[in-house]
């Protein structure tokens, strides 16, 4: 039975992009009971977009002490969607960082009163023979795996409806409300919040969002039944920046490059094994995994969605909200996007206490690449 098609509609909020970024937006907008019609080219979790996949690190370490307290603060926030949805989304995995900016990471974890302990390689190897690692390493003992597919599940049963396979096609804002013409029908609504990812600066006539999609590569490893004990999360910071995760519930380790990924039309996406990231993946494993067999029993493309200098792009242009950029470490802090992305579109999420849940920092707004001139 065909769909019936959205002529006509008239909503409080439209939320355009069912990743991550948006059903946190809708699930905080709902969550007031606030109207909201949320729109995707496709079904939630396809491959296309940002967000699909089995697995993402929660981590707290950042060389950036703001980031840092982000996280802290959006760990609390899936704490709450685990609450509402009966589901565990975060499962516990120790984290180590080493590499050129661990210094900065460390810093940076002690600046914000993130717990966290320098061990040598050594202590490393006899805490998690698994894994090898160089140098200095920072134990961080508060990170998690998070099951990204279960949590876009569990988003999308807290928002509910999500009308798939529409792609909007045009958007006006009169400076009293936003129209949109879609393929299946046209939809006015009080607010629009854009979290299309890397479609994002198509849909925003005279807004300019500076970006580029890169499509990235993981690799998903054979691990033995005593993965729990022997894989914790690495992340090599700095340089190439090689990372790993055990997979939750799985015999499977999963590596990939942070950025690693050459530059992709989203509209025009190529799945298929890219040789040279195998290779390089490849040499990761061997080097940071020796104990496993660096031969990949699946490998997963991801289009990533790159701001220029990494940070998030959250602001509001009149009656558009944007919210995109997430350059690859966004998914752990998704639930706090969308109750930054509510507040800009005039409905401030109250925080557990009473008072309402503020705005982005200044630092994501769009202003940032008009004052250095991009």
């Amino acid at each position: 039975m065909a769909r019936p098609r959205l002529v006509r509609v008239r909503s409080e909020f439209v939320v355009i992009g069912a990743g991550l970024t948006g059903l946190s937006a809708a699930w905080a907008l709902r969550r007031l009971g606030r109207e909201v019609t949320v729109l995707d080219q496709a079904q939630v979790g396809h491959a296309d977009g940002g967000s699909h996949g089995s697995c993402r690190i929660f981590r707290l370490g950042y060389e950036d002490p703001d980031y840092v307290l982000l996280a802290m603060q959006a760990r609390g926030l899936w704490t709450e969607l685990e609450e509402a949805s009966g589901q565990q989304l975060l499962h516990p995995v120790p984290h180590l960082t080493f590499g050129p900016q661990m210094p900065e990471v460390a810093a940076a974890m002690r600046r914000a009163g993130a717990a966290c302990e320098p061990i040598s390689a050594g202590e490393a190897a006899t805490r998690f023979p698994g894994v090898t690692v160089t140098g200095q390493v920072l134990f961080e003992p508060d990170s998690a795996v998070i099951a990204a597919d279960r949590a876009l599940a569990a988003l999308a049963g807290q928002v509910g409806e999500v009308t798939a396979g529409v792609r909007v096609t045009a958007l006006a804002d009169d400076g009293r409300r936003v129209s949109l013409s879609t393929t299946d029908g046209d939809i006015e609504a009080r607010r629009a919040l854009v979290c299309a990812g890397p479609w994002t600066a198509g849909l925003l006539p005279g807004i300019t969002v500076p970006g580029e999609a890169t499509l990235e590569q993981v690799a998903y490893l054979a691990t033995p039944s005593t993965a729990a004990a022997y894989w914790p999360i690495f992340v090599h910071y700095g340089g190439e920046f090689p990372y790993g995760l055990p997979v939750p519930g799985s015999d499977r380790y999963k590596i990939g490059i942070h950025h690693g990924g050459p530059v992709v039309d989203p509209d025009h996406q190529d799945h298929a094994e890219d040789l040279d990231l195998s290779r390089r993946i490849g040499r990761a494993a061997r080097t940071f995994l020796p104990g496993l067999d660096p031969r990949p029993v699946a490998t997963e493309r991801c289009v990533y969605d790159n701001s220029p200098d990494t940070d998030f792009v959250i602001d509001r242009i009149g009656n558009v909200v944007i919210g995109c950029g997430t350059s690859g470490h966004g998914f752990k802090f998704g639930p706090l996007l969308g109750q930054w992305l509510a507040a800009l579109a005039g409905a401030p999420v109250p925080r557990r206490g009473g008072t309402g849940a503020t705005g982005p920092p200044a630092r994501f707004g769009l202003a940032r690449f008009r004052a250095a001139g991009g």
